[in-house]
């Protein structure tokens, strides 16, 4: 068995009746008033699991309670996997963080940074270093979602740059070689497809597709096995709606399970946010962080390589408030900081929460996770809700969380 699923709250250090907080919170104030659907809450301490709820409902139009089972799009949840996946091989020797990306990706050598105008009058220039290993885990690549006005974001519309319809990660790759960057490579930290990028490196680098690499190297030995980029048939029953809201914020299905992009095997392998996964699964990932890299015999990321990857990377050591550009992320900006693959606090004052020294991210569907090395502690939430930035589950569950720990 991978992970402990009995409940002991007390073995974890918990109070059993503060924890049961989470239930009277969520019901309260987010499914008896229809702000989501229903969820799942996990939380581990010590390697114990201490609190474990399916609440609400998982399909509203067809009233599925929600299954213990119950697959979701984890979306961003997926870059730290992608994350771990090349770390692997950065332990074999392919790469060092400082190598710049166009040792494995030729037709990157030639990059610019933007510099003024658009279109044809654009005025661009060399970067000052080139994109490194480092840039692309943190997101201070120079890469952007190509989401806004800005002049950089309608390039990158002009070039067709997408992550469906039928593209490929070489392509996607490709495209991203002709459009310019945002900024110089680290010096400023922008939410990107920068992840997607790691997992079109792990392709390239490993000679396995992206989806078969993390199968073999991630998802089997960690038996996570719900966890992929599309929902097989003899699983679509376990699978979630996704939600949204109505200018009067009722909820609006969004996704249907039944008619969902996500039952078919896609083209792109999205390593920034194509996964689909269940609690449980998702908790297996988490369990073999919190011990170091490994679980049940199987070593996934070594233990050193990983306290490196959740220590802040961002230059100078700042925090996000000073070098964060663009308008969307899963996290606050205030006393945090950016490793390879996650975000982490750095000052619990400044940030306003606790867990100094977690590390975590969370995906627009809202669903989130935190590991905390300091309290050995696992949170994991799961619901269907966009956007992820509507409500603040990640605060209100820690202020829940550690208030309820009595150690």
């Amino acid at each position: 068995m991978s992970v402990n699923m009995k409940l002991e709250p007390e073995k974890a250090g918990f109070s059993k009746q503060r924890l049961d907080w989470i239930e009277a919170h969520l019901n309260r104030n987010y499914i008896e008033t229809g702000k989501i659907s229903g969820c799942q809450v996990l939380v581990s301490r010590f390697g114990h699991t201490a609190y474990a709820k399916s609440l609400g409902v998982m399909d509203i139009e067809r009233n599925k309670p929600m299954q213990d089972d119950a697959i979701f799009r984890i979306y961003s949840m997926s870059k730290p996997i992608t994350s771990i996946a090349l770390m692997q091989l950065y332990e074999q020797g392919h790469f060092q963080l400082n190598d710049p990306i166009y040792r494995v990706v030729p037709q990157w050598r030639d990059q610019q940074v933007w510099v003024s105008g658009e279109g044809e009058q654009m005025q661009t220039r060399a970067p000052k270093q080139p994109m490194t290993f480092r840039h692309i885990l943190n997101h201070s690549s120079g890469i952007t979602y190509g989401a806004t006005a800005h002049p950089v974001d309608r390039a990158y519309r002009a070039m067709d740059v997408r992550r469906d319809k039928g593209e490929t990660l070489s392509g996607f790759m490709n495209k991203l070689a002709k459009v310019p960057l945002r900024f110089d490579p680290g010096e400023q930290w922008h939410y990107s497809y920068s992840t997607d990028v790691c997992g079109g490196l792990v392709e390239a680098i490993s000679g396995m597709p992206f989806d078969e690499y993390l199968a073999k190297h991630i998802f089997e030995p960690l038996g996570m096995n719900d966890t992929s980029f599309f929902v097989a048939d003899e699983k679509k029953d376990r699978f979630t709606a996704n939600y949204s809201r109505h200018k009067d914020k009722s909820l609006r299905l969004v996704d249907d399970p039944l008619d969902s992009p996500y039952l078919h095997n896609p083209a792109f392998f999205s390593g920034g946010g194509g996964l689909t996964s269940t609690t449980l699964d998702y908790y297996k990932f988490c369990e073999m962080l919190r011990r170091g890299g490994e679980l049940d015999g199987h070593r996934i990321i070594g233990s050193r390589t990983l306290e490196m990857m959740y220590s802040n990377h961002l230059k100078d050591d700042q925090d996000l408030s000073r070098l964060a550009i663009g308008a969307f992320s899963e996290t606050a900006y205030e006393g945090v900081g950016f490793g390879l693959g996650f975000a982490t606090t750095m000052d619990q004052s400044v940030a306003g929460s606790t867990g100094v020294g977690d590390y975590y991210w969370g995906g627009a569907a809202s669903t989130i996770f935190w590991v905390d090395p300091v309290e050995d502690l696992i949170v994991i939430f799961m619901t269907q809700f966009m956007p992820s930035n509507t409500f603040n589950f990640r605060g209100q569950l820690k202020n829940i969380v550690y208030g309820a720990i009595e150690d």
